[in-house]
């Protein structure tokens, strides 16, 4: 009888199924993982000593290694983005080093990686299904990358980077964390909040409450502004006092950048830490090993692409930053001689609401999230054939926000479930929004039948919470970034893998990981789709045809200033991940100031700290990926007017359009490279003409 076993009172040594998140304290972080550690490296000692070069005697055993640390590991990981508490960080960070020791341990093993040399020159290997020689070779690759070639000093350095690296990284993570939650103002004057919309108002009074002022209504106050999306960016895009909205900004773009908080000297230590171990893996930069593994072939591919996008965009931001100007000067506006970028948004949805006469806010009644979330679901029916039903009650959940649902295949099966977190919680919560395996599909086969595992995700948002009696109002931004969510969802709940180390966005090279993603927020824009999602909460009135047009309008309005924005953080990343060399001279501001320079058309203040916050790249996997949003909307554009093509107003053109992307581009999940996924589905390689055409910057 195993140690697990002895211990099934320690809710995360379970292993796998569905979490019992109400079960899960911070005090069972420490013994649960110090246990299953000690457990696992004996297991893999034996494996190690016994290599049998075949899929049953190496590769399913190691699997299970795998998913059991994966498995506990992943729920912990989980609670920090969404039930962040300084309990639950000291236990995280406690057995941290330990994890990623295991890990370096596993992947570095000199038997497992010769024995999956031996099994790929085999005669086995020719009888391995696709999926299945994908996964051997991505372990080969990824063994190689994680340092499996290195010996003695080299190999300790190796080790002792990725443990440096996994801490930073927390820390930087928590400080992005407390140095929003840190900021608030408190209004309390009515001259303070003019031009903010009852949304707004009803938000910040429900804050004020939170934060001690039991007295505090949407029409007398106080009101609490914070950093927090769903309060900043209404704030920037309304509010008539330029000074408040001034210290806002500057309080925004110089978070985590001083102080006990300062991720200064973490970027510079994460920047030379990375390059020191791309040089012991024989590379010249961090930038050429993050694409070893990527759809992408060099830095030179990424940065053509991303030239052909600066090119497309850059004249078009520049002539959007004029209008904006001489728009701001008819209204008499002191600042137009000199706009600033806490102008700019301010700006924008004044100039938004004059040529399309509407704003953000006049669109939130038509978007419960109940609404939406139903004309989500019909689509997913529509295209794809699924149908998806709440089953709340049926799973364990970390929040009473928390909802869970069932999908099910045509015949009514169920083929997946998600939860769903859809509301900001500040002072637990990290800020984006993302999408997680809980559980990944795979078939096991025990005493000659089969079952399969049906994979489950994590869906989280971060949109406007429920305010008062009213439900959660979603902008039409928020509603897009649902659809996002949900199309990693897709990807994940939709494969048909049967192994799980290529089972929906698993073994998915990173640059095409948000083809599905990207895909799904073009039907935002569909009318019958949108007029689905749009209903207003009290009548029931459909979203107005005119604020479809009108949508559809503002679909490409500044739409040069939005793509030169994301060029200019993937040129930074690459930037800083390929050329630059930490302590020689420049330092990482001036190299983001210096990419600037050709990549925005209002430059950046002297002391925009956005580094400090720009948690994808140094917190989160996009490290020298940033380009992959870019990339991979090539691609979801591409297969987007593969539906336009077959003619969205014909329902049955789109439901074999949806099948035929269902049975390749969604199912396929790392099964197979993305290029020939992407050609399954498209007859042909991706080009950036529909990307253009959908930013009305085709020339």
């Amino acid at each position: 009888m195993n140690a697990i076993a002895a211990h099934p009172e320690n809710p995360l040594l379970i292993g796998q199924g569905l979490p019992p998140f109400e079960a899960i304290q911070p005090e069972h972080i420490v013994p649960a993982i110090s246990q299953l550690l000690a457990d696992l490296e004996e297991q893999l000692a034996a494996l190690e000593a016994h290599v049998v070069p075949t899929w049953e005697g190496l590769v399913q055993p190691l699997e299970q290694i795998e998913e059991r640390i994966g498995w506990s590991w992943g729920v912990i990981g989980h609670l920090m983005g969404v039930k962040n508490s300084p309990e639950l960080r000291q236990a995280y960070e406690t057995m941290q080093p330990a994890v990623i020791q295991f890990w370096n341990r596993m992947s570095q093993s000199q038997p497992l990686y010769q024995g999956f040399k031996v099994l790929k020159q085999s005669a086995d290997w020719p009888d391995l299904a696709e999926s299945q020689q994908r996964i051997v070779e991505s372990a080969l690759r990824d063994a190689e990358l994680s340092g499996v070639g290195l010996e003695g000093e080299s190999k300790e350095r190796f080790n002792a980077i990725q443990l440096e690296l996994a801490e930073l990284s927390t820390r930087f993570s928590n400080h992005v964390l407390d140095a929003t939650k840190a900021f608030s103002l408190t209004l309390t004057q009515p001259e303070e909040i003019a031009g903010l919309p009852p949304s707004w108002t009803a938000l910040a009074a429900q804050a004020a409450r939170a934060a001690g002022d039991e007295t505090a209504t949407p029409e007398a106050g106080p009101w609490r502004l914070t950093l927090d999306f769903p309060s900043y960016l209404p704030f920037l895009q309304h509010s008539r006092r330029r000074d408040l909205r001034e210290k806002v900004y500057r309080a925004f773009i110089s978070r985590a950048s001083s102080g006990d908080l300062n991720n200064w000297p973490l970027i510079d230590r994460i920047l030379e830490l990375r390059l020191e171990e791309s040089r012991l893996l024989g590379h010249n930069s961090f930038a050429e090993v993050s694409l070893a593994a990527k759809m992408a072939p060099s830095v030179e591919a990424v940065e053509k692409l991303l030239e052909e996008l600066r090119g497309a965009s850059y004249e078009a931001a520049k002539k959007e930053l004029d209008e904006l100007r001489q728009f701001a000067a008819a209204q008499g506006a002191e600042e137009s001689a000199d706009l600033q970028p806490w102008d700019v948004t301010f700006w924008t949805e004044r100039l938004r609401e004059d040529r399309f006469a509407y704003n953000a806010e006049e669109l939130r009644p038509y978007f419960p999230l109940a609404q939406v979330l139903d004309g989500l679901f019909s689509l997913s029916k529509r295209i794809f054939g699924v149908t998806i039903t709440p089953a709340d009650g049926e799973a364990p959940v970390w929040h009473p926000d928390v909802r869970y649902f069932q999908v099910a295949d045509e015949q009514g099966k169920p083929i997946a479930h998600f939860y769903l977190d859809p509301y900001s919680r500040p002072a637990e919560k990290r800020g984006g929004a993302w999408m997680d395996d809980c559980i990944s599909r795979s078939k096991n086969v025990k005493g000659g039948s089969a079952s399969v595992r049906l994979p489950v995700a994590y869906l989280v948002c971060n949109q406007t919470p429920p305010v008062d009696e009213k439900p959660s109002l979603m902008t039409f931004g928020e509603v897009e970034t649902l659809f996002h969510e949900f199309g990693h969802g897709l990807h994940h709940m939709l494969t048909q893998v049967d192994y799980a180390k290529a089972a929906g966005t698993r073994n998915v090279e990173w640059d095409a990981v948000e083809l599905p993603s990207q895909f799904m927020e073009n039907w935002c824009y569909d009318r019958p789709t949108l007029l689905s999602l749009g209903k207003h909460y009290q009548t029931g009135e459909p979203l107005p045809e005119k604020y479809y047009q009108k949508l559809l309008a503002a679909r490409t309005f500044m739409s040069g200033s939005a793509t030169l924005r994301q060029i200019h953080f993937s040129w930074v990343d690459i930037e800083l991940h390929h050329r630059y060399r930490p302590g020689q001279g420049e330092t990482a501001a001036d190299v983001r100031h210096r990419i600037a320079q050709n990549t925005t058309v209002m430059p950046p203040l002297p002391e925009d700290a956005f580094l400090c916050a720009f948690g994808h790249i140094f917190s989160g996997g996009y490290a020298a990926g940033y380009y992959s949003y870019k990339w991979a909307e090539v691609l979801s554009a591409d297969a987007f007017a593969a539906f336009e093509e077959a003619g969205l107003e014909d329902e049955k053109a789109i439901a074999q359009v949806g099948r035929r992307y269902r049975d390749t581009v969604l199912a396929a999940g790392g099964s197979k490279h993305p290029m020939e996924v992407f050609k399954a589905f498209r007859g042909r390689e991706p080009n950036t003409a529909a990307l253009l055409r959908h930013n009305g910057l085709a020339a």
